[in-house]
């Protein structure tokens, strides 16, 4: 991409987006190719491998400049996805031509719907139709609050779609392999079918319009012309979605849909003015990817929202190291970046994800990553590595804001946490081929609690003498069960002098330090320390030998109180295709949940949310059987609820590896 503008619009973006598997990619590389860009590098290091993140390419179509973001399909990469999104004018939604995948594209059209950027339905594999076209938008139509409006009318020959009439113009189009379609003459066996498909595209649009719904009624001729405006018009108010019919394989329907982008994509200050980007002031820029690229280092992928940004221009903290434009074996660096534009800053420090680089930043907003759904615990076998792993995991998670790292207080375990199995599979991935990291990946280990059932009495009595002064100390303690979710509680309730002052602090630091550890070996919880008397001596006894007699004490004591284990209950909300809720509530059961009800998820059409109680033990492998449950769509969210009583399965192998 040259940094000379010829064309009439100002550079714009567009998104490829859609469910894994639909083709966004081969359309990717057909609409690069026509606009005479070849991708096939295998030398480019820059360049993201398709699939798991979303890549940036630049090109220019009959004069005017694009940016185009392929976006990763899979359900583990929506984030990618949802940051592309705020920087494109239009998306592309890559849909195939089976009603029963129509299904999977909700999740990309609600991500769409809340950036509110407009779209084109594009039906990738279009000569492997193989239903009535009204059947597949009605499938279609079924996920999106969005209208959808049919621009195009399948030809079919022999079962299999070669063309189509484009029901503004009323023009045939036949399929040419890898070119332009050609115009052809009306087929007479679809000539009622297209007056009456583009009679209900008029009457759609002056739905919409007063001035020409009184043409309609009188009775005056539309022009193809006036049809284009009004589409133009709804298209980019995002009220309405072109659907169109193709083949990124075989190049079909390409130049049309480059066609349509041209003339119906926003113009650039658009999409900054819904952002609320004002047009006055410096030049303004906004990052949605971090990447280490390297020997690049550093590269912050970001779009132009207003004015010009020169390489060294500064902001604050950070200063511009080198604009880079994409594609190419090597980058292409530029001495400048104008309004519009995608490209990547070098050496931006300190900018993550969603930055605002310049003046008066204003509104402008990014989604927040998605919550965490899978774990795994990490370490690496030679801890001379653990500096470099968390410089490693540092890098990891600025290119990667969906992923997070935890480290468990109560486990003592570092945990990388994501979106799935994949998600973290790659990301371990990275750690070992970019920084040579054996990185070993296990389960997370429960995080268990204990409690006790009954109230116990217990004396403990220290006596030694080991010469010179000795450690006496006597406590006479009551430990007792709480109500769940209480916590600790030490009573003090000494009489008399038995136990003088100076000592009950003690007492009271060591049972609630010999709550650390129960029988089973896991924190105890929800108890009750009571120190009822006790005895001293004048020289013998001391701090420390209240503190030894208390712990063993209290040891002692909750061995004896019907020690129970405990283990945390979330509260989960699993959404899914209402098809798969009795599925859904099967696998709850299966996992010792309590289903808690079901409703049909707010905005979502055709999807159920399933409300449970789920013991945390059950979490790890969840969003894994989900997804095999549902055809990879089921997604959930979780917190904690509350403690209770282990399983008894769970229970039983806690008490055997205790009793080892």
């Amino acid at each position: 991409m040259s940094g000379s503008h010829t064309g009439l619009h100002a550079p714009r973006s567009c998104a490829l987006i859609g469910p894994y598997g639909s083709g966004k990619t081969t359309l990717l590389e057909a609409l690069m190719d026509m606009a005479g860009v070849k991708l096939r590098h295998a030398g480019d290091k820059n360049t993201p491998e398709p699939g798991t993140e979303a890549r940036l390419f630049n090109c220019a179509y009959l004069g005017d400049d694009w940016a185009l973001l392929d976006c990763p399909g899979g359900i583990e990469f929506q984030a990618e996805a949802a940051a592309a999104l705020c920087v494109a004018d239009m998306a592309v939604v890559v849909a195939e031509p089976d009603p029963a995948r129509a299904m999977a594209l909700r999740p990309a059209l609600a991500a769409l719907e809340a950036a509110g950027v407009p779209f084109v339905l594009f039906i990738n594999k279009a000569d492997q139709l193989s239903v009535p076209a009204a059947t597949l938008m009605a499938a279609l139509q079924a996920e999106t609050a969005t209208r959808l409006v049919a621009r195009e009318l399948p030809i079919l020959e022999q079962g299999r779609m070669v063309g189509y009439v484009d029901l503004v113009s009323e023009r045939a189009y036949r399929y040419r392999e890898r070119q332009a379609s050609e115009r052809v003459a009306l087929p007479a066996a679809v000539a009622a079918e297209e007056q009456s498909a583009h009679d209900a595209l008029v009457d759609m649009l002056a739905d919409r319009d007063d001035a020409l719904l009184e043409k309609v009624i009188g009775g005056e001729t539309v022009s193809a012309a006036d049809l284009f405006a009004h589409v133009r018009h709804d298209v980019g108010e995002g009220a309405i979605a072109e659907v169109m019919f193709g083949s990124g394989l075989h190049g079909n329907g390409v130049a049309r849909l480059w066609k349509a982008l041209r003339h119906d994509a926003p113009e650039a200050s658009v999409t900054a003015a819904r952002h609320g980007v004002a047009p006055e002031g410096g030049a303004l820029a906004q990052v949605f990817k971090v990447s280490y690229a390297g020997q690049a280092g550093k590269l912050c992928y970001a779009r132009i929202w207003r004015g010009t940004l020169r390489d060294g221009a500064s902001a604050g903290q950070m200063r511009v190291g080198g604009i880079f434009a994409f594609p190419g074996p090597d980058a292409q660096k530029r001495p400048e970046a104008r309004a519009g534009e995608l490209v990547a800053l070098g050496r931006l420090e300190g900018a993550v994800a969603g930055t605002v680089f310049g003046e008066a930043p204003g509104s402008l907003g990014f989604p927040a990553p998605p919550p965490a759904v899978y774990a795994l615990a990490i370490t690496v076998p030679d801890h001379k590595d653990d500096v470099r792993l968390s410089t490693a995991l540092g890098r990891l998670l600025e290119e990667d804001p969906a992923l997070s790292l935890t480290r468990d207080g109560e486990t003592g375990e570092t945990r990388l946490e994501g979106q799935g199995e994949a998600h973290l599979a790659r990301a371990v991935e990275r750690l070992r081929k970019g920084w040579g990291l054996n990185v070993t990946c296990a389960g997370p280990k429960l995080r268990l609690k204990e409690t006790i059932r009954a109230a116990v009495h217990e004396h403990a009595r220290l006596k030694r003498q080991t010469g010179g002064h000795g450690q006496f100390a006597d406590v006479k303690l009551e430990v007792a069960p709480r109500a769940r979710g209480e916590g600790f509680l030490f009573i003090d309730r000494v009489t008399g002098g038995a136990v003088p002052r100076q000592y009950i602090p003690a007492v009271a630091a060591a049972a609630e330090e010999a709550m650390a550890k129960g029988p089973f070996g896991y924190p105890v919880v929800d108890v009750a320390v009571t120190l009822h008397d006790g005895g001293f001596h004048s020289v013998d006894s001391s701090d420390m030998a209240f503190r030894t007699a208390t712990r063993s004490g209290i040891a002692e004591a909750l061995s004896k109180a019907g020690p129970v284990l405990l283990e945390p209950v979330h509260r989960v909300r699993v959404s899914a295709p209402a098809i798969y809720t009795a599925a859904v509530q099967r696998l709850l059961s299966g996992k010792h949940g309590q289903i808690l009800g079901y409703e049909a998820k707010p905005g979502w059409p055709g999807w159920d949310e399933t409300l449970a109680l789920l013991p945390e033990a059950e979490l790890h492998r969840m969003i894994l059987d989900l997804r095999a449950q549902t055809a990879g769509l089921g997604a959930f969210v979780h917190e904690f609820d509350h403690l209770a009583e282990a399983a008894a399965h769970l229970a039983e192998r806690v008490a055997r590896q205790a009793a080892q």
